[in-house]
C-alpha cells in the first residue's frame, strides 16, 4: 500500500488532484481537491489504494484520521469508495463519528447516496468502532471560532472569498487569528496572505 505521496500539486479538477513526484504524476481522487492549490510544493497526501479487477485508484486525504474513517466506512455493506469519500470529503469527520456513536441517522442521510437504510447500516456496523478516531481529530482541528466583531471588512470579505474557493470553515478558522494580526489594505492582500499561510500550515 502507498502510505502517502509528497510532491507538487500540478492540477486539480472536480474530484481529483495530480501530485508530481520524481517526474511521475499521481492521479488521486479526493473529496475536496480544491483544498490544494495548484503549484503548491511539498504537499503530503495520505493515500488509500483501491483495487478492483478492472480498475486501480488512489484516494487521498489530508490527514491519516480521515483515511481511517474512510477505511471504516468501506466495511459497511452498501458503501463503496465513492460514497465513503463523499462522507469523509465533507470535512466533518468528528461530526460523522459523533452521529454514528449517538445513532443520529438523520445527520448521516444528509450525505449523497446515503438513505435511511444505509444510515442505519452505518450505525449498526460501526457504532463502538470509530470512537477512537475522535480524540486525534478533535485536537487542534476543531477550535472554537475566533471573534470577528473587531476584524476589518477586508478580512471578512477575504474569508468569504476563501470559502467560495472551496476552503473549509476549519481551514479558514485556523489562519484567521494570524490574518487579524496583519494590517493589510485590501481584500486581495488578505487572500494572498491567507493562501501563503495555508501552504505553510
Amino acid at each position: 500500500m502507498i502510505e502517502h505521496i509528497t510532491g507538487k500539486i500540478v492540477h486539480t479538477e472536480a474530484d481529483t488532484v495530480v501530485v508530481e513526484n520524481g517526474g511521475i504524476g499521481y492521479l488521486i481522487h479526493c473529496g475536496n481537491p480544491y483544498r490544494y492549490t495548484p503549484g503548491a510544493e511539498n504537499i503530503t497526501i495520505y493515500t488509500y489504494q483501491h483495487v478492483r479487477e478492472d480498475d486501480i485508484k488512489l484516494f487521498g486525504f489530508a490527514h491519516r484520521e480521515e483515511r481511517r474513517l474512510f477505511e471504516k466506512l468501506l466495511q459497511v455493506s452498501g458503501i463503496g469508495p465513492k460514497g465513503a469519500l463523499a462522507i469523509v470529503g465533507s470535512e466533518q469527520p468528528k461530526l460523522v463519528v459523533e452521529a454514528i456513536e449517538q445513532e443520529d441517522a438523520s445527520f448521516l442521510t444528509k450525505f449523497p447516496g446515503v438513505g435511511k437504510k444505509t444510515a442505519g447500516q452505518i450505525i449498526l456496523d460501526l457504532k463502538g468502532k470509530v470512537g477512537e478516531i475522535v480524540p486525534t481529530l478533535a485536537e487542534g482541528l476543531f477550535a472554537p471560532a475566533p471573534s470577528e466583531s473587531d476584524e476589518p471588512d477586508a478580512l471578512t470579505e477575504a474569508c468569504e472569498a476563501l470559502a467560495a474557493l472551496g476552503y473549509t470553515d476549519r481551514e479558514v478558522k485556523r489562519i484567521r487569528p494570524k490574518l487579524k494580526e496583519e494590517n493589510l489594505e485590501s481584500t486581495d492582500a488578505y487572500i494572498k496572505k491567507a493562501l501563503r499561510l495555508m501552504l505553510n500550515a
